[in-house]
C-alpha cells in the first residue's frame, strides 16, 4: 500500500517519527478529487474503486460504511468519470443493500444510489432496477428511522427513474406499497414524513385509474359530476374522504 493509499483509507504512514499526521477522510479526498488535477494524476480513478471495493467488502462494518460512503462522494462529485464503472459500483451497492448486521452500511447503500440514479435518471440500470426496488421496499417500515427515511427518498428517486421497460413491473410495486405510502405521510419522525408525503407526489402517477375504469354503482350513477371530479383527486385526499366517511 503506497503513502497515497494510505491517506485515502485514513491510516497514518509507517516510519514517522513526528506526531501522528491528521487522518485523511475518504470524503475529504474525493472532494479534492473533483477539481485538483494533481490528485487525479496521483491516483488514477480504477486503483481508487479498487481500494473501496475492497474495503466495502470488509468484515468490519465501520469500514464497510465508510467505502459505501466514498463511493456516493465519487457519484456526486465525479459522475462522468465513474460511468464506465457504474456496473462495478452498483453491485456493490446492491450487495450494501443485503448487509445482514449494519444498519449503517445499508443505510449508505441507499443514499449513494439515490445520488447515482439521480445522476444517470435510470439509464443502464438493467436488472439492478429490479433488485433495489424490491429490497428498498423492505425498508419502508423499518423501525429504524434512518433506514425508513432514505427508503422513502430512494423509492421516489426509483419512481422518477423508471425507465419504459420497468414501468409495468414498478406500478405493480407501488401499489403493494400502497398502504405503507399512506401509514407513513403521519410518521412519528417529520423528516420521513416528509420524506413520505414527497414519494407519495412521485408515485401517484402509477396510482390513478385506468381511462376504461367507470364507477358502476347506482349511487355513482346518479351523480356522473361527481364521478368525474372523484376520478382526478389525489389518492391520498380520496384516503381522508374515505377514512373519514365523507364518501
Amino acid at each position: 500500500m503506497d503513502q497515497t493509499q494510505r491517506r485515502i483509507l485514513g491510516q497514518p504512514l509507517l516510519g514517522s517519527t513526528s506526531q501522528p499526521p491528521k487522518r485523511t477522510t475518504m470524503i475529504s479526498f474525493f472532494s479534492k478529487v473533483s477539481w485538483k488535477p494533481r490528485f487525479r494524476k496521483r491516483e488514477p480513478l480504477k486503483n481508487v474503486l479498487s481500494v473501496l471495493a475492497e474495503r466495502a467488502r470488509d468484515p468490519n462494518a465501520k469500514k464497510r460504511s465508510t467505502a459505501i460512503r466514498g463511493l456516493g462522494t465519487m457519484a456526486r462529485e465525479a459522475p462522468d468519470k465513474v460511468r464506465k464503472y457504474k456496473k462495478t459500483i452498483l453491485d456493490l451497492l446492491v450487495h450494501g443493500l443485503y448487509d445482514p448486521v449494519s444498519s449503517e452500511v445499508i443505510h449508505e447503500s441507499m443514499k449513494t444510489l439515490t445520488i447515482i440514479l439521480g445522476k444517470t435518471q435510470g439509464k443502464g440500470l438493467g436488472s439492478f432496477f429490479t433488485d433495489i426496488t424490491l429490497q428498498t421496499r423492505t425498508f419502508l417500515d423499518d423501525e429504524n428511522d434512518n433506514l425508513r427515511y432514505s427508503a422513502f427518498v430512494l423509492f421516489g428517486q426509483l419512481a422518477a427513474s423508471a425507465r419504459r421497460k420497468w414501468r409495468k413491473f414498478f406500478t405493480g410495486q407501488v401499489k403493494q406499497t400502497r398502504s405503507s405510502l399512506l401509514i407513513h405521510l403521519r410518521d412519528r419522525n417529520p423528516q420521513v414524513a416528509k420524506a413520505c408525503r414527497t414519494t407519495f407526489r412521485a408515485c401517484s402517477p402509477y396510482l390513478k385509474p385506468r381511462k376504461e375504469y367507470s364507477f358502476q354503482s347506482e349511487e355513482d350513477q346518479r351523480n356522473p359530476k361527481l364521478c368525474r371530479q372523484l376520478s382526478h383527486c389525489h389518492p391520498e385526499l380520496l384516503q381522508f374522504f374515505y377514512a373519514n366517511k365523507i364518501l
